[in-house]
């Protein structure tokens, strides 16, 4: 997956978490949205990750392909 790729699929996630959050605030979530949106934040959290790992490959003169998907756990509210 590129950059490219990457961010398109962040943009597609942050659309499908605000949708949830706005939703939340007005009739509440069920509890398989309220699944989805904490599957949504955390895939959130990973695409960004690898995202800066591609980015500080390349800006030291490595392959960003070398980047790899994090797991949750690893990345989770990851403050940087």
């Amino acid at each position: 997956m590129g950059e490219h790729d990457i961010i398109e699929h962040i943009d597609g996630l942050v659309t499908e978490e605000r949708d949830l959050r706005a939703r939340s605030t007005l009739d509440g979530l069920s509890d398989e949205e309220r699944s989805r949106l904490r599957e949504v934040e955390i895939r959130l959290d990973q695409c960004w990750d690898l995202l800066r790992q591609r980015r500080a490959l390349s800006e030291f003169g490595d392959d960003p392909s070398k980047a790899t998907l994090r797991p949750a756990g690893e990345v989770e509210d990851y403050r940087g």
